[in-house]
This record gives C-alpha cells, structure tokens and sequence, in this order.
C-alpha cells in the first residue's frame, strides 16, 4: 500500500490503527471465558477431556498475554502484519481447543467468526481475507477430526450428521458475512470521518482567508500614524535643504515612497474591511463572490433572480458567511468543469424561502451514480466515460460532498439531478441534458435581517 503524504486524506491508510494494549485486554477477557467454560463443562456436565492437553493450549493463550503486557509498552501499536499474526494465533488457538472439545459439535466454535470480523474492521481486506480463509480450514479439519466430547460414563456426545453439516455451514457463511459486513461498515465510517476532516479543513482555510482581512485592515490603520509623521518630518527637512539639491533629491524620494505606502494601505484597508465587515450582502453579490475564480475559464456564467408568490422584486439581503461562499464555489466548479459552454446560477424566492439552481449543458450526471452524490469517495463508482468528458480529472466526490455539508450547516436542502425537460426558463431548455443542482433555504435561516432584509437597489446581471 503506497503510504499518503503529510496532510493527505485517506481511508485506505489504515497502518498501526489497533492498540496492543487494547487487544491484550480483549484477549484476556475471552481467555476468562475460555476457562469458566471448561471449568462449567467438566464440574457441571461431566463431561471428560484431555486435561493436560486442554491446559497447554490455554496456558500458551496465557503466556502470550503476560508477554504483551510486560514487554510492550502501553502505547504500542500494532501494524497490518503484526495484528494479523496476532489474530492468526488467537484462530490457530481456537482451532486446537475445538479438536480437543468435540470439534464442530462445541457450541463454542462459532468464536472463531470473532476474529475475523475485528480484522474485517481493522486491517486491510487481504489481511482479513487470510485470516478467513485460515478460520474456515480449521473449522472444516475440525469436523471431520475431533476428539469427541465424553461424559464421565464414558458415553460419547453423538450429533446427527445432518446437524454437524448444518453447524458447519453456518459457521462458513457467518464468517464470509461478518467479514463482509464488518468491513463495509468500517469501510463507509473511515470514508465520512475522513470527508468531515476534509470539509472542516475546508471551512477552516475559507474562515482564515476572511480573518486574514481583518489583520491587514487592523495593520492598515496602525501603520497610518507612523507613516505620517515620517511625511510631515521629511516635509520640514525639504524645506531645511533647499540649498543642498544633492540631500534635497533623497528628501523628496523618500516623501515620494510614503506616498506610495499610504496609497498601498489604503487599498488593503479597504480590501481588508470588505472582507470582514461586510457581512451581509446582496443576493447577486454572494453569487458573483463564489462564482468569480471560474468566470474566466472559456465557459460563460449566468445569473438569473427573479422573485416569485408576491415577494418583493428587491433581491434578499443574505448572510455572507464562509460556508455559502465556498459550498457554492464548489459546486459552481463542477458545473463549469462539465458544461459545454453556459452555466446558470438562477435565483428564486418567495417570503418564505429561497431557491437556487446551478445548471449547465454538459452531459449531466452518469445515472448509475446520480442516487449517490453527495457520498465521499464517489471516485471508486464514478462513470468510466467520465475522464473523456474532462480530462485529466480524477476527483472522489470530495468537493461536492464538502458543499454538500457546508451547505446544509447553513440549513440548506440538496437535491442533484438532471435536466431531462425539468428545466423551462432558459435558453434551448428543451435540449438541456445537464446536470442540476438545487439548493433550497428557509429565507429566515439565510437572510441578513427579516426586517430589512431587501436590497433596494439590486443590480440584476446575466
């Protein structure tokens, strides 16, 4: 398995997950149960083994934990290999005490499923495909050859064929179905887990963008008092050195760069202050700030508002918060990336709420993966014509997932789709094919202020 660079997201990375300490405690639990239940066999049931056999089997499991708990510290993690030959030895273990306790017959036996799905959960699917492969042999070897269970008469346990073959088979199909299961489940928690990091990294990087404005508005203010007085201090030694043209030259040069610093900082003063003080804005505003790093790349962006069920025709004043900008950045990313040649931002809102479609004329979205976007890690089930349709793209799903999340914190409702005739307001609407994502707010739970929550004047551009 190629190991991730720093700060790569991963599910696949699953090197040293299992503490040995952890797994010694288990251990030592079903080690307790192996004991009781021989203990309750023999005192309770009368049943006969070979003891000293039975003994040095149980005694290995229990040297095996006093070595992991003395010679490891409480720290230590085990690797992919070193799990599995942990798990191994637990199996190998089991397997030799249902030989010595009536193979198949031992209700016990179905133990041997337990290893298998703590691996399934645990170690890469190859480790855990060993493991499973090895736990069905033995549980086979022990049905056909086994040490009988006797009782103290020396009557020997006897159990229908038909029965033995139905422990067998149910034993074999529960450890395909719990390494199957266990996995997929583990599977499908490392994906979101790893997305969610992805998503707050994301969040995080756009909120640190929008307070890197405020420290250069801050640093724009401070530098102004000091700047001035070097202004007014090189003002009066031009006028002491009128008569010294050579000093006189680097007097002027040096006002001259103050000028210019001030220019500077007032620009990110005021760059600065939009970023961090506007914090609410016009609809369009918000659409155009998320749509503008995509608006330069061949494809031709479009933005619709019209109000609709009585509203105001003054677009909504919205909160301009970092998970709106970039959750519709993302997703106007994926429109532009696959539109042919146009892509539609069209806003609609009525007292109540407010809607927004992204809509391009690309191909739209492969059906066999339309029920699962949204999902990280799309990329395992994406269509395979989708590297014609944009080169060199090899995304997991990731981005609109990401979009997805940030959008809905903001109490927004996704749906993806295709046009397929949906669509009846655009040009060429009957022959748009692409892809469509609708994005649905409560107006309450986005607009700035309910009470004077509408642009007066609202600048509507397509």
């Amino acid at each position: 398995m190629k190991a991730p660079t720093f700060g790569e997201i991963s599910q696949d990375n699953r090197g040293e997950w299992v503490r040995l300490r952890t797994l010694t405690y288990v251990r030592a639990v079903a080690l307790v149960g192996q004991v009781g239940a021989f203990l309750l066999a023999v005192v309770v049931f009368d049943l006969r083994f070979d003891l000293g056999l039975v003994a040095l089997v149980i005694g290995a499991a229990a040297v095996s934990i006093l070595l992991a708990l003395f010679l490891f510290p409480p720290t230590k993690r085990l690797s992919d290999v070193e799990a599995s030959l942990t798990f191994l030895f637990d199996i190998a273990q089991l397997g030799c005490l249902l030989y010595l306790t009536g193979g198949i017959t031992n209700p016990f036996a179905l133990l041997i499923m337990a290893p298998v799905a703590i691996s399934a959960m645990a170690l890469q699917p190859r480790s855990t495909m060993m493991l499973a492969l090895v736990a069905i042999g033995l549980i086979t070897l022990v049905s056909v050859a086994y040490q009988p269970l006797r009782f103290m008469d020396g009557t020997i346990l006897v159990v229908p064929p038909i029965l033995s073959f139905g422990f067998w088979a149910a034993i074999v199909i529960g450890v395909v179905f719990q390494a199957f299961y266990a996995h997929r489940v583990a599977a499908e928690s490392d994906s979101m887990a790893d997305a969610l990091l992805a998503a707050q990294m994301a969040l995080s990087r756009e909120q640190k963008l929008t307070d890197l404005g405020g420290v250069v508005a801050a640093t724009a203010h401070e530098l102004g008092t000091p700047l001035a007085t070097i202004k007014l201090v090189s003002s009066e030694l031009a006028d002491e050195l009128s008569d010294r043209p050579d000093l006189l030259d680097d007097v002027r040069l040096l006002a001259s760069e103050v000028d210019r610093c001030r220019d500077i900082l007032r620009a990110m003063g005021r760059s600065g202050k939009d970023d961090t003080h506007m914090h609410r804005a016009p609809l369009e505003a918000v659409l155009q700030e998320a749509a503008d790093p995509h608006r330069n790349r061949g494809k031709q962006v479009h933005f619709l508002l019209t109000p609709e069920g009585g509203a105001p025709d003054s677009q909504p004043l919205i909160l301009r918060r970092p998970e709106i900008i970039h959750g519709l950045r993302n997703l106007i990313q994926n429109a532009v990336d696959f539109a042919q040649s146009q892509v539609w931002v069209d806003a609609r809102w009525t007292p109540q709420a407010l809607t927004l479609r992204i809509i391009d004329d690309g191909a739209g979205f492969p059906p066999q993966v339309l029920s699962s976007i949204g999902e990280p890690f799309l990329g395992r089930r994406r269509d395979p014509a989708r590297s014609k349709r944009r080169p060199g793209y090899d995304g997991m799903g990731l981005g609109t997932f990401i979009a997805k999340t940030l959008l809905e914190r903001t109490g927004a409702r996704l749906d993806f789709m295709n046009c397929d005739g949906l669509v009846k307001t655009l040009p060429h609407a009957p022959d748009l094919r692409g892809a469509l994502v609708e994005i649905r707010w409560p107006l309450s739970a986005i607009a700035a202020d309910m009470s004077q929550g509408l642009d007066p004047n609202p600048s509507i551009g397509v």
